[in-house]
C-alpha cells in the first residue's frame, strides 16, 4: 500500500470534496481517501502507480499538486457509516436556502440574493449527485452531472441578462435590510453545513473550525452580499448589488464547468 499526499489549493469547502470523490470513483487501485479541508490536503491510500489518480485530480482544475508518495503499512480504514445521512442533511439545508434566497431575492429585487441562491443550488447538485447515484453505474453518474451542469449554466446566464437589464434600466433600489438579514441566516446555514460534515471526521479538527468556515467560498459570498446591502443603503445605488451578483454568477458558472468535467 502507498500513501500519496496532494495539495489542492481551491478545495475550500465540502462540495469540492464531493467533486473529487466523484472524479476518483471507479479507480480500483484506491483504498481510501482522507480529506483535510482546512489545510487543503488530500491523502490517497492506493496500490500500484499514482499516474491515473494524479491525472484525474489535475483535470478538475482545483489547483491539485502531488506533494509526496511513500509506502505505508496502513491497510484498515475507518469507514464513515453516517456519510449518507450527513449528505442528506446538508442537501436539505442548501436546497431550502436556495428556495428562501431565490424567493426573497425576487421580492426584494436583489440580484445578490438571487445569485447566492444559485450558489446554494450548485452545492445541492453536488451533494445530490453523490446521493442519488450511490450504487449506480459510472454512466448514470455522468449523465446526472451533465444535466446538473447545463441547468446551472442556463440559470446563471439568465441571471447575467437580468443584471445587464437592471444596470442600464431605471430600477427600484433593492431592499438592503432583506439582503443583510437573509445573508446572515445563509451564513449561519453554511456554518452548520460545514460543522455537520466535519463532525464525522477527526475531532482534532474542531479547533480549526473557525478557519475552515472563513476560508469557505460560500461564506465569503454571504459576507459579500451583506457588504453590498450596506453599500446599497449608504450610496442609494443598486450598483453594489449588481456587482456582487455578477461575481457570484461567475463563480456559479465555474462550478458548473467543474460538474461538467465529471461527465466526460
Amino acid at each position: 500500500m502507498k500513501k500519496t499526499i496532494f495539495e489542492i489549493t481551491k478545495m475550500d469547502c465540502p462540495s469540492e470534496e464531493n467533486l473529487i470523490r466523484m472524479k476518483l470513483d471507479g479507480i480500483s487501485s484506491i483504498a481510501n481517501l482522507d480529506f483535510d479541508i482546512p489545510n487543503r490536503k488530500l491523502t490517497v491510500f492506493h496500490s500500484g502507480e499514482i499516474d491515473q489518480i494524479e491525472k484525474s485530480v489535475i483535470e478538475l482544475n482545483l489547483g491539485g499538486k502531488k506533494i509526496s508518495t511513500k509506502q505505508t503499512d496502513q491497510t484498515e480504514f475507518k469507514e464513515n457509516k453516517n456519510q449518507k445521512k450527513l449528505l442528506w442533511s446538508v442537501l436539505v439545508i442548501n436546497f431550502a436556502f436556495f428556495i428562501i434566497e431565490m424567493t426573497t431575492g425576487i421580492i426584494s429585487k436583489s440580484m445578490g440574493l438571487v445569485a447566492d441562491s444559485l450558489d446554494m443550488l450548485a452545492d445541492s447538485f453536488v451533494y445530490g449527485i453523490s446521493l442519488f447515484a450511490v450504487g449506480g453505474t459510472v454512466i448514470k453518474k455522468k449523465r446526472i452531472a451533465r444535466l446538473a451542469g447545463y441547468f446551472q449554466i442556463i440559470l446563471a446566464i439568465i441571471g447575467f441578462v437580468e443584471v445587464l437589464r437592471r444596470f442600464f434600466g431605471d430600477e427600484k433600489l433593492p431592499d438592503f435590510s432583506t439582503m443583510i438579514i437573509v445573508s446572515i441566516f445563509a451564513l449561519i446555514a453554511n456554518g452548520i453545513c460545514l460543522y455537520i460534515l466535519q463532525k464525522s471526521k477527526s475531532k482534532e479538527e474542531a479547533h480549526m473550525k473557525a478557519s475552515m468556515i472563513f476560508t469557505s467560498n460560500d461564506v465569503i459570498i454571504n459576507l459579500g452580499v451583506i457588504i453590498a446591502g450596506i453599500l446599497v443603503h449608504y450610496l442609494s445605488s443598486n450598483k453594489p448589488d449588481l456587482i456582487i451578483g455578477t461575481i457570484v454568477f461567475i463563480l456559479v458558472i465555474q462550478g458548473a464547468f467543474r460538474i461538467l468535467k465529471l461527465s466526460k
